[in-house]
């Protein structure tokens, strides 16, 4: 009988971004998961911070599942190196095979690529078709503004209150570590 492996779905950018602690809040989040022997679930990029946290969970030993569109294995450089490297036809399955694949879920710094992951999962979440913690890493308050809409949107009557519940905002991935070690004892 085998045990299953936790996974860790992280969506963040392909780009390092302009401080230094996005980049050690990969390689935090990457040397943790591998740690804690879950598998790193992410776009299979080698660049910015998905390479980062890519190359910091295999450093430690940990296994790593990459999923990349086949139109951006050139421009993410896509990482085939990893325990498992998939191709797919479009944005769209490489999410979903992403989310199949993963427990949890955690953003970090990223750009519209990775707002587009955390909303639609987000929105996965509202609507019933999952439970899976979504977890927003707010380095340096990165997603401040982010947090300030959802915020908003919630104050104008565009979501419901509970709409805030599904995301936890962790300021550290020390602070993301105790959440996931709390959700999955």
């Amino acid at each position: 009988m085998s045990v299953s492996v936790r996974s860790l779905c992280v969506f963040c950018g392909s780009r390092y971004g302009d401080d230094p602690s996005y980049r050690q809040a990969a390689h935090q989040l990457g040397t943790f998961v591998a740690d804690v022997r879950w598998r790193l679930v992410y776009g299979a990029g080698d660049v910015g911070l998905m390479g980062e946290v890519a190359r910091a969970t295999q450093t430690a030993g940990g296994q790593t599942f990459g999923v990349i569109p086949i139109h951006l294995l050139k421009q993410e450089v896509g990482k085939t190196d990893l325990t498992h490297f998939v191709i797919t036809e479009n944005m769209h399955e490489r999410k979903k095979v992403m989310f199949m694949n993963a427990d949890a879920i955690v953003t970090l710094p990223g750009g519209a690529g990775s707002m587009d992951e955390f909303f639609e999962v987000t929105t996965w979440r509202q609507l019933g078709l999952h439970n899976k913690p979504i977890y927003l890493l707010n380095i340096n308050g990165y997603w401040d503004p982010l947090i300030t809409l959802v915020d908003h949107m919630i104050a104008h009557g565009f979501a419901d209150a509970s709409f805030r519940d599904y995301i936890n905002v962790v300021d550290s991935v020390d602070a993301l570590t105790t959440a996931l070690r709390a959700d999955f004892p």
